[in-house]
């Protein structure tokens, strides 16, 4: 057994260990890079994930422990607080002097709720182009709504729920009649049907 066969004792906690950290680092960078699809900027990102491992945070606590400027902290917590990601509230504090705000993540599923919502008007938007172009411009411009295509759900500690639960309930009222309006002239094996005219 030559030399370069033996390991130190604690080698092979040390691959462990640096390949954990490079693990987390990976999964860290994704949720970061995910974060900012959802929340528009990497520094909104980083804000977010600072207030769920440190709620109640001052906007000066956020830019410590974030890196980033104060005065783009305070930009970006006034720009997630207008749009209902982050709650605040004054800290409360013995003795005279400025009681700062302190903020608040709202929780990743009601996060993820708000995209899913977003993400199903633009699928519709898409599904329904047609029936839009063929509407009369009164019609479109009085704000009457078409049956939505697609419906996704998010399911939480709460259970699954849907964005459009009360859309299906009224659509289980009503019958089948509109339910597949996005599918007319499309038989089920995916071809056209024989009365509807080619484009």
């Amino acid at each position: 057994m030559s030399r370069d066969d033996v390991t130190e004792p604690g080698a092979d906690d040390d691959d462990e260990s640096t390949r954990r950290q490079k693990a987390i680092e990976g999964f860290d960078s994704g949720i970061v890079d995910l974060l900012s699809w959802v929340l528009d900027t990497e520094t909104r990102a980083k804000i977010y994930i600072y207030l769920q491992a440190e709620p109640a945070s001052t906007s000066e606590e956020i830019a410590q422990g974030t890196g980033l400027y104060p005065s783009t902290v305070r930009e970006a917590l006034a720009e997630l607080h207008d749009e209902g990601k982050v709650n605040r509230e004054k800290r409360s504090a013995s003795g005279a002097g400025n009681n700062p705000y302190e903020y608040t993540a709202i929780p990743p599923s009601d996060l993820v709720s708000g995209v899913v919502g977003q993400v199903q008007d633009e699928l519709n938007t898409v599904f329904n182009l047609d029936d839009l172009l063929e509407r009369d411009e009164d019609v479109v411009d009085s704000g009457e709504t078409t049956d939505e295509p697609v419906t996704i759900t998010v399911e939480s500690d709460d259970g699954p729920s849907t964005l459009a639960d009360d859309a299906d309930d009224a659509s289980d009222s009503e019958g089948d009649e509109g339910a597949n309006d996005a599918f007319d002239g499309v038989d089920d094996s995916g071809g056209r049907d024989d009365d509807t005219p080619e484009e």
